[in-house]
């Protein structure tokens, strides 16, 4: 029997993935435990948050060592075959979907917290540190690590470092870039390179560092990471109010600012609270409905401070900015307040919601939202939409509810229909098309609505150079 063109690809590219296994195994002291090729593995590591991309991994790989990092590197050049990171999978891009058969290399074995510099107020990690782990870890030395999101509790500081996450500090404390004081990474032509090793002053030319930063994989593997820590948070205070137009949310942004250093400013819409309710999980803040609620939390270590803020919130109310408000009274009231927040993007999930996270200057976001809404009524006018976001850094969170009765794909079918508008009006306020989860293979075709062509040409150039054979998450970002 003659193989086709395609059989003969698909048998030979079958043969080089079992070489990498076998040499894995018997020259890289790789174990059992260390390599998967069963049909659950495959769907489980091969795919993130994301639902548009079916997984088609070729097999699963955990290495311990950067050296083993290095080894698959090495032999996936050498056969050419396609690498796919693989951390707590909780992107939303599709950046962590490996579905060409390529191998996945999962950080899950590489979890350990290593050395603490107490005097540099620094600790370093194995890229598969879960986000959680490493903030208990700072609180355990009296420390807090402040990039904090819904995902804590599984995402891998790997594919924070991959996507350059942000969540819900980033009005005070920055994204992950601003932590990382140092990387181990495995470029893609398989060299180990150990970048700016956690010093502060470092006036030695280029800063490779900031490139593997939000590179979502596609330059090389991050390994290891020198992360900064910060002083804990002290008497924090939540405040969650109500308005009923979004100028006022940005009145009330700005009133406080002026004065106090928030460490959050979050919002999100009536339809949002309606679904909270719905599913039961938490308690309505207060008795009034408005269109816009806004959780705010600040420091309050000194009764200046509270004096201060209770003296804004007056203000507000007297200005008709806020139609009613509730302050946390201690840590509990806190978090039962933060699930108002937290709890939206469960409690929607059950709609299969279409997302998009995009940003724009802050100063931009009251037009932006006005617009975007007119675009998605007019084409979607029994759509209901939710929206949520990060005011206070100007990234917002569009959600397209399905409708019970619309199929899954033919919802996402109508909703890309209007994406194009959707970024239009992004590119028109000069912002960003991915916010925090990254490009991938979601946001790719619309990478020029924030990149223009010379410049998503240099990053072509900059791929070339750290990963010659594009082995590296190949199709992620944008195409070579």
């Amino acid at each position: 029997m003659t193989l086709t063109t395609e059989q003969s690809t698909s048998q030979a590219h079958t043969n080089a993935v079992q070489t990498i296994l076998s040499t894995l195994t018997d020259t890289h002291q790789f174990d059992p435990s260390q390599i998967k090729t069963d049909a659950e593995s495959l769907e489980h590591w091969g795919k993130d948050w994301t639902k548009h991309f079916a997984p088609a991994a070729a097999a699963i790989v955990f290495p311990k060592t950067t050296e083993q990092v290095q080894a698959i590197v090495l032999l996936a050049n050498e056969h050419n075959v396609v690498l796919t990171p693989s951390g707590g999978r909780t992107g939303l891009s599709a950046g962590a979907v490996a579905a060409n058969g390529e191998i996945v290399v999962s950080m899950d074995k590489m979890n350990q917290i290593g050395q603490f510099y107490p005097a540099d107020r620094m600790v370093e990690i194995e890229a598969g540190v879960v986000t959680e782990q490493l903030q208990q870890f700072a609180e355990s030395k009296d420390l807090y690590y402040p990039v904090d999101f819904a995902s804590a509790g599984s995402s891998q500081m790997g594919g924070n470092i991959g996507t350059n996450a942000g969540g819900i500090k980033v009005i005070r404390y920055g994204m992950t870039r601003q932590w990382i004081m140092g990387l181990t990474v495995v470029t893609g032509k398989g060299d180990i390179l150990h970048l700016n090793r956690g010093m502060v002053k470092n006036a030695t030319g280029y800063d490779l560092r900031q490139l593997f930063i939000g590179a979502e994989g596609t330059l090389g593997l991050v390994t290891h990471a020198q992360i900064k820590l910060e002083r804990q948070p002290q008497d924090l205070n939540v405040m969650v109010l109500g308005m009923d137009s979004f100028s006022d949310v940005m009145n009330v942004l700005s009133a406080f600012q002026a004065q106090i250093d928030l460490t959050a400013f979050e919002f999100f819409d009536d339809v949002a609270v309606d679904k909270l309710m719905a599913h039961g999980q938490v308690q309505e803040p207060f008795e009034s409905r408005t269109k816009f609620y806004t959780l705010l939390e600040f420091e309050a270590p000194y009764e200046p401070i509270m004096e201060k803020a209770m003296a804004i919130f007056e203000q507000c109310m007297e200005e008709g900015w806020v139609v009613d408000g509730v302050m946390s009274q201690n840590l509990t009231q806190a978090e039962e307040l933060w699930k108002l927040r937290e709890y939206i993007s469960e409690t929607i999930s059950v709609f299969t919601p279409y997302k998009n996270d995009v940003s724009v200057l802050i100063s931009h976001v009251p037009t932006f939202i006005e617009e975007i809404d007119a675009i998605v009524s007019s084409n979607y006018p029994d759509f209901e939409v939710c929206w949520f976001g990060h005011i206070g850094d100007g990234n917002l969170h569009l959600n397209i509810l399905k409708p019970e009765n619309m199929s899954k794909d033919d919802f996402f079918a109508k909703c890309q229909v209007v994406n194009k508008h959707v970024f239009e009006t992004v590119q028109k306020y000069g912002g960003s098309v991915s916010a925090e989860h990254g490009v991938g293979m979601t946001k790719k075709p619309y990478l020029q609505y924030s990149r223009s062509e010379t410049e998503i040409n240099y990053l072509r150039e900059v791929k070339k150079v750290f990963d010659p054979n594009n082995i590296m998450n190949r199709g992620k970002i944008f195409d070579m």
